[in-house]
């Protein structure tokens, strides 16, 4: 679904190098590291959104650093979903009209299940001014998983959110995966939520290695 083959990159610094790394269909990928280990870079690397300096990232067997520049904004916008730290809602709306511009751009109706799963169906009609910073993050989520992507893309997903609410997020998530034939690349600190996923890998060093 999802390869990097010999991804690296570098600032005024080296982040990593030789990075190789491998995403199936249903499968949840974490990766662990120290603060400024790259996590993040390699995360927007992957998911389009940054060229890294040297190495290929592949989707469906395509280079998307090759692809025409149309194509690859409609692979971000059609086939990858991408959770960031900030929610990046718009905040002079309502929490469904925020998921109707979702609607509008894929053409998928507004999942009720999937807002229950997210404990938030019955704060959809409130402005999103009026929602708290967890029911945000998760209305922020249920946004990208309303277009239907093929492959998320987590930074800290439950990074600002208590334990009950991070469940919550967490088993949107993976049922998602599980459901949908999607796959999941997060990058957290969270160790028992790294636990969670098939595979765990640490970015240390310059190189990522598996360590689960």
């Amino acid at each position: 679904m999802l390869e990097a083959k010999g991804v690296s990159h570098k600032f005024d610094y080296e982040l990593f190098n030789n990075i190789n790394l491998c995403l199936h269909e249903k499968e949840t990928i974490a990766i662990i590291g120290m603060s400024g280990s790259g996590k993040s870079t390699l995360l927007n690397i992957l998911s389009s959104l940054l060229m890294p300096n040297s190495g290929e990232v592949f989707f469906e067997q395509k280079d998307i650093y090759k692809q025409k520049k149309s194509k690859l904004l409609n692979i971000r916008r059609e086939d990858f979903g991408i959770i960031f730290q900030a929610h990046y809602l718009f905040r002079g709306f309502s929490a469904k009209e925020n998921l109707d511009i979702a609607t509008l751009l894929s053409l998928n109706e507004i999942d009720e299940k999937l807002l229950k799963t997210l404990d938030i169906e019955h704060v959809i009609n409130q402005g999103v001014g009026e929602l708290s910073g967890g029911q945000q993050q998760r209305l922020s989520i249920a946004r990208v998983l309303t277009k239907k992507p093929k492959v998320i893309f987590a930074d800290e997903p439950t990074g600002n959110l208590d334990k009950d609410t991070s469940t919550h997020v967490i088993n949107a998530l993976f049922k998602y995966v599980h459901s949908c034939n999607a796959g999941l690349i997060l990058v957290t600190h969270d160790e028992e939520l790294a636990k969670k996923c098939d595979k765990t890998y640490k970015l240390v060093d310059l190189k990522l290695e598996e360590i689960r």
